[in-house]
């Protein structure tokens, strides 16, 4: 009787070939040579572990599972029991002095191979919260430290590392990523990114887009002297409400733009974006410091004004719903002084974020018993509303290559490296991280941030070879036409598998869907004529 055995196949074909066309093995053990006498490459077992977060991503645990259920061994031509722990940890190892070259020399490969648009380039940071102690005294300093610092997830009770990442307007490819310790500033990392991008770039010249930990004197300093153009919005403290004030929203420019969101709704429903210019003066520290003067892009957005205003509704009705409480209690059993109510008054303010606008009176009797009359200040509350929707940004683009509207549609772009990090966060799993030394931690964190690039240039290549309209059906159930996304083809592909058989009975895919077979067909790829050696 024959047997015949299945294996998970899924997207491991397609990743294998991006990863070829990559060069990640080569690169890898350029950079990291091994030991002659080693089954396995560090490039080879780098590589197996971009397929393991892309196909079946989960804490680094039992990869060598994975490898035997899957067609890992087909594919990659690995032995399942090779890829053990101590392998792993090894590889890990070998990476950690070398990981930005690593991912310079693979994004550089990505940018030619895949002839990625690099002309603009956004770069943001995240963090990853991080279980277990990792005492400082165990950790080695010359890598990324695991430390508290300001998480993202808002989980103070972890540690965490911090990963910056560079992408592309063209199709969102995350073409540089670096790991950071988890205590580091945001602030002190732009000019390393940029010499990074700078380098990476090589003649071509880019756009750096970023948020406002961008906008520091020393940051400014260097990417202007460096000939590196920036947007970057204004910290909020840096404008006073005054200038937003004295704007006149009707001397405006319309931007001809709609957010992706806003694109099925109607017109009258659609945020709407005015914008003015005017100079913005940036000073050092010393007197002797030279004096910066930048474009300054003045954004009024509708959605933004309708959010605060909103907003503002709730904090005021919260506060007038205490206040009239405390105004009733005031005199009785816990507010028998003046000095109580006052007290209790003040903590509402300060809750509530209203300590601005609200005024409030204590008056007493002839028995010293105190009675609240308080109100809002109708001129503090229009004046905040005359700043409802108002934000800056700064510019270095000449006026001549970029008006103020073609600069806000540049920083719109921004939005390319959130929908990274949920991808790195999500469908690449890169938490809970399970790792004993920050040294792989840091290797890890790198080791995923690769396999993001892989998981966008999958995303990419559907998109583009679906033409412009870049949608299709067959994605979900109801069968509408979407976008499709990184996520959605790898899990159709996921369902894919090779059935083994012998001699007589060669290895077979099992395609079940017809939207499988498109996206093959979309990423180049043919599997239904195997190619990989008969048991």
């Amino acid at each position: 009787m024959t047997s015949v055995v299945e294996k998970r196949l899924g997207a491991l074909p397609v990743a294998a070939e991006f990863l070829r066309r990559l060069d990640v093995a080569g690169i890898v053990d350029e950079l990291c040579p091994g030991g002659a006498s080693a089954h396995l490459t560090h490039g080879q077992v780098i590589e197996a572990l971009v397929a393991n977060r892309l196909t079946s991503p989960a804490p680094l645990v039992r990869v060598g599972d994975w490898a035997r259920t899957w067609a890992v061994e087909e594919v990659f031509g690995l032995e399942p029991d090779l890829l053990n722990d101590d392998r792993l940890a090894r590889a890990l190892d070998a990476i950690a002095p070398k990981l930005e070259q690593i991912a310079g020399t693979i994004g550089a490969q990505a940018i030619a191979e895949f002839g990625i648009d690099v002309s603009r380039l956004h770069w943001d940071m995240t963090s990853m919260s991080v279980h277990g102690a990792y005492p400082s005294e165990d950790q080695d300093e010359q890598y990324p430290v695991i430390s508290y610092g300001h998480p993202k997830d808002r989980r103070v009770d972890l540690k965490q590392v911090q990963t910056g990442l560079a992408v592309s307007a063209d199709g969102g490819i995350p073409v540089h990523a670096r790991v950071f310790g988890g205590g580091v500033a945001e602030v002190s990392q732009v000019v390393g990114a940029m010499k990074d991008l700078r380098g990476m770039a090589g003649e071509r010249k880019f756009l750096m887009v970023a948020d406002s930990k961008l906008v520091s004197y020393t940051n400014v300093t260097a990417l202007l002297a460096a000939g590196v153009d920036f947007i970057a919005p204004v910290p909020a403290a840096q404008v006073k409400d005054e200038v937003y004030a004295a704007l006149d929203l009707t001397q405006a420019h319309l931007v001809d733009w709609v957010p992706e969101r806003d694109e099925g709704k109607p017109a009258g429903e659609r945020e709407v974006y005015r914008v003015l210019e005017d100079v913005h003066t940036l000073a050092g520290p010393r007197k002797r410091d030279l004096v910066h003067r930048l474009r300054r892009i003045l954004v009024h957005s509708t959605a933004v004004a309708a959010g605060q205003r909103r907003a503002r509704e709730k904090r005021l009705a919260r506060a007038r719903e205490e206040m009239d409480k405390l105004a009733g209690a005031a005199g009785g059993q816990h507010y028998k002084t003046r000095e109580k109510v006052a007290a209790r008054a003040g903590v509402i303010a300060a809750k509530r974020r209203v300590t601005a606008c609200l005024r409030w009176t204590i008056t007493t009797d002839e028995h010293d018993t105190p009675a609240l009359a308080w109100y809002f200040d109708q001129n503090v509350l229009n004046a905040e509303a005359a700043v409802d929707g108002w934000y800056a940004m700064l510019t270095s683009i000449p006026a001549d290559q970029a008006d103020p509207a073609q600069v806000l549609i540049h920083y719109k772009g921004q939005g390319a490296v959130e929908r990274r990090y949920h991808d790195f966060k999500g469908p690449l799993a890169v938490a809970p991280v399970f790792v004993q030394h920050n040294r792989r931690v840091a290797a890890l964190v790198q080791v995923i941030c690769l396999a993001l690039l892989v998981f966008c240039l999958i995303e990419r290549q559907v998109r583009r070879a679906l033409g412009p309209e870049q949608t299709m059906t067959g994605l979900y159930p109801d069968n509408r036409r979407v976008r499709p996304t990184g996520r959605m083809i790898f899990y159709h592909l996921g369902e894919l598998t090779l059935r083994i058989g012998n001699v007589t009975d060669p290895p077979s895919v099992q395609i079940t869907r017809g939207v499988q077979l498109h996206l093959l067909d979309l990423l180049d790829t043919d599997i239904t004529q195997t190619r990989w050696p008969q048991t």
